[in-house]
């Protein structure tokens, strides 16, 4: 019997997984389930503009033939893919008109990886040109709005992903971060999503074998979801010689384990950037509910003063060895940010990048010996609430204008450049109802402590559940 039920979209990733294990529901009930799902919806928020279905039922058909023991990790759940990565036959703009009718000959590794582990790829969201920018916008498929006020931005530049989760439109999604592209979207969303430790999840190689700024990882509306989807992604392929071994645990029995962190840091502003005060006061409140958990909860965070000038260098270098060839040959399609990245990139000199180098390594020693004191580091996730979709990006806080576009960003790859996993947690509202994130960051390589402690404090918090929603037009 074909099972239809829509509330099926409310359910936790895990609950399906269970389902589609014993046989309650197949694949191909749950992509009949968010094909009406969407066309009930993203016509008000716009995050999965390329659909595959066709696609996606070949494949879950295929793994109905197989024993329910040997259909992967994820067992036929449906999961989204960020529109810069390649899935064979389907559609990849990279959020650019130079690509808008590029499809893609052969599937990138995160995406052969999910497929093996029992995923099945139904939609592409939506992204930035590039990735490039904590606003979902492009000129190919436009801008993906928020669904706790369709008048705002869903940050990015994983936003069409967390759109679609926060909207029922996915259960799970892929997301990438350099940035903060996994957890801003989070963020301005009401879900969870997480930068993994570099190696992690193992990545096509593109432009350089070891750039490493921008890393694949999970988004889910709740903890142990990201846990499953982490899962599922994780593990180690020879094509990317930084990816990790899966480990002998798994994330998600390390989610359930119960392990409390003993000692906590929190920081409002990780001593680099200003943060509205009604973000303060939303993500300080949070922070100091783990003392409920019986961890001591303390005012600290290491020292990250140079991480504008190293992160402005790293990213403009990263930009200039992946896209000077497109401004060479196509600059009158790239946006004015893209362009500004690359040639900040092809100025710089070696003793600026050796400077930068330097920085980080430094930047990541110093944290890690503050974790020798610490179990966890908890700051805000981003610095404002969900601004006006209009606005290209943030141009000031709290009375300080910033010197370019990212760098309102500095709260989030800061960690980025401390080589540390973080996601981002749902911790409560704003005064005119918009989310907040708690960003929940732990030592390299630390998933399992990150994730056990990210579920304690979202049992402290009773935040799970908050999503789906539907759209929310402008109050």
């Amino acid at each position: 019997m074909q099972v239809t039920d829509q509330r099926l979209v409310r359910e936790s990733a895990c609950t399906i997984v269970d389902k589609l294990q014993t046989g309650e529901v197949t694949p191909l009930d749950l992509l009949d389930i968010l094909e009406k799902r969407i066309a009930e919806v993203d016509d008000k928020v716009n995050a999965l503009p390329i659909l595959c279905f066709d696609r996606a039922r070949k494949h879950a058909k295929a793994l109905m033939q197989k024993p329910a023991a040997e259909r992967g990790l994820l067992a036929g759940m449906p999961v989204p893919i960020k529109d810069l990565f390649n899935v064979e036959g389907v559609l990849n703009t990279q959020g650019s008109p130079i690509f808008k009718d590029t499809v893609a000959t052969r599937s990138d590794i995160v995406v052969t990886h999910l497929e093996t582990n029992g995923g099945v790829v139904y939609a592409k969201s939506n992204t930035p040109e590039f990735g490039a920018g904590a606003n979902t916008f492009n000129e190919v498929f436009g801008a993906t709005l928020n669904p706790w006020d369709t008048s705002r931005s869903a940050a990015g530049s994983s936003g069409g992903a967390a759109v679609a989760l926060a909207t029922g439109m996915a259960w799970l999604a892929h997301g990438t971060d350099m940035g903060g592209s996994l957890r801003n979207p989070a963020s301005f969303c009401g879900i969870v999503g997480m930068r993994p430790s570099i190696g992690r999840v193992a990545h096509t190689p593109s432009a350089m074998i070891d750039r490493n700024l921008t890393v694949h990882g999970p988004m889910a509306r709740n903890v142990e979801d990201l846990a499953l989807l982490l899962d599922a992604m994780s593990g180690e392929y020879a094509a990317d010689p930084l990816s990790l071994p899966a480990p002998t645990t798994s994330f998600l029995s390390a989610t359930r384990s119960g392990r409390k962190p003993k000692r906590i840091a929190y920081s409002p502003d990780l001593g680099i950037t200003p943060v509205d005060p009604q973000i303060r006061a939303v993500t300080r409140k949070a922070a100091e509910r783990f003392a409920e958990a019986g961890a001591i909860v303390e005012e600290a965070h290491p020292d990250l003063s140079e991480a504008h000038e190293c992160f402005h260098v790293l990213r403009a270098f990263d930009f200039a060895v992946t896209k000077a060839a497109l401004l060479r040959t196509k600059r009158d399609l790239l946006k004015p940010e893209v362009i500004w990245n690359i040639e900040e990139g092809l100025k710089l000199t070696v003793e600026q990048i050796e400077r930068a180098e330097a920085q980080r390594v430094a930047m990541t020693a110093r944290t890690l010996e503050f974790f020798g004191t610490y179990d966890l580091l908890l700051a805000p996730a981003t610095i404002v609430a969900p601004f006006p979709i209009e606005n290209r990006y943030v141009a000031e806080c709290d009375g300080k204008k910033f010197d370019n576009y990212v760098q309102w960003l500095g709260i989030v790859y800061a960690i980025t450049l401390a080589c540390c996993p973080a996601l981002s947690l749902p911790c409560g509202f704003t005064a005119s109802g918009l989310p907040v994130g708690l960003q929940v960051v732990a030592p390299p390589r630390g998933e399992a402590q990150l994730l056990a402690g990210a579920r304690v404090l979202e049992d402290i918090l009773g935040v799970r559940g908050t999503t789906p929603i539907d759209p929310r037009a402008p109050r």
